[in-house]
């Protein structure tokens, strides 16, 4: 299978370990390891992104009319085609760094419809990856869905499915939680997209139903660890909550230190990154880190001999940032205040590394 990049590590005395979650890599003395060996490794990245408000112009139900030519954004087909241009050119720059193929796997939110999937994956900034695309409709009150763009050249995609959020509260409609199974350098790999209720009426009265989508997760996590002890998942998403909160701290129980994960457990990748101060969105001048991506215990491996974490990282680039106004520093986004900024999101997209040895 071909993959999106190889990653030379060199090392005088080869030990390739990650730092506690810092996504830094170290060397350390090995008695076993050969002077001036190296090793080299496949590397892919995997990223999500909310795509904030990504509405087609064609109304479609009552639900959109604010983003139709006659609503209140004035959401003309000349904004949708440069929306459209910049989300392509964004998710192309993802992981260049590290991968010069781009980004493997992509999960992403706020997008209305498959449609929309089917304009992005066309534009000439990431035509050439040939992005195939998960995306299931879903009951969402605001008519957006949450769906999976991945490259088939990197990802071999056997299974997928979505699964329906329900509250006791009829009235209630969100988006749908999709699973994705496939093989990532041949191996077998599970990915779970979500974005859950968000904090309207306030966080602490909108918590309960954050925590029943996290339930729901979960569900799903535990369904494939009974079926595979060793199942490689991957969850990613808006969890419109941060590391620390209950919905993922206690009811997934993603932890925040890898020496701390359970055989059937998970590690959630970003928490580290959002204790020094880096998060994917700010709020009243506060940066939250709900963009979060939360990985099994069998990624966690030293020898990576077999698919592993290597580290993640919020891709904060200058362009996705506001330069000026009072908005400057946060996410340079498509709106702000009902005025046209011609932006990317209101979120910075995340990303993991995984590597194996060739």
């Amino acid at each position: 299978m071909k993959t999106t990049g190889k990653l030379l590590l060199y090392f005088s005395i080869l030990f390739f370990v990650l730092s506690c979650g810092s996504g830094k890599t170290v060397s350390s003395n090995t008695t076993n390891s050969p002077k001036n060996s190296k090793v080299e490794v496949h590397a892919v990245s995997v990223a999500f992104y909310n795509l904030e408000n990504f509405f087609d112009t064609i109304n479609e139900s009552n639900i959109d009319e604010e983003f139709l030519p006659n609503g209140a954004m004035k959401w003309t087909g000349y904004k949708y085609k440069a929306k459209l241009k910049n989300m392509s050119y964004a998710i192309s720059q993802i992981g260049l760094d590290l991968v010069p193929k781009g980004v493997s796997i992509i999960g992403v939110s706020e997008i209305e419809n498959r449609g929309v999937l089917e304009d992005l994956v066309k534009q000439p900034a990431i035509a050439n990856r040939t992005y195939e695309i998960v995306h299931y409709d879903s009951p969402d009150r605001r008519g957006v869905d949450v769906g999976l763009l991945y490259n088939p050249r990197d990802f071999i995609v056997t299974n997928s499915k979505s699964y329906v959020f329900h509250t006791n509260d009829t009235a209630f409609h969100t988006r749908d939680q999709l699973l994705v199974s496939g093989y990532l350098l041949n191996e077998k790999v599970h990915v779970i997209v979500n974005h859950w209720p968000s904090r309207i009426g306030g966080e602490q009265a909108s918590e309960p139903r954050r925590m029943a989508a996290a339930g729901v997760t979960k569900s799903i996590v535990d369904s494939l660890y009974r079926t595979d002890p060793n199942a490689k998942i991957i969850i990613m998403g808006d969890l419109n909550d941060d590391p620390y909160n209950k919905s993922t701290a206690q009811v997934l129980g993603a932890k925040r230190n890898i020496e701390d994960v359970a055989p059937n457990g998970l590690y959630n990748t970003l928490w580290r990154t959002l204790d020094s101060g880096v998060g994917s969105l700010a709020y009243n001048n506060q940066w939250n880190l709900f963009d979060q991506i939360i990985i099994s215990a069998p990624f966690l491996n030293k020898d990576k001999k077999t698919l592993s974490f290597w580290k993640s990282e919020i891709f904060n680039k200058n362009f996705l940032i506001q330069q000026e106004g009072s908005y400057k520093g946060s996410p340079m986004r498509t709106h702000a205040g009902g005025v046209w900024l011609n932006g990317y999101s209101d979120h910075f997209p995340t990303l993991i590394y995984l590597v194996k040895e060739k």
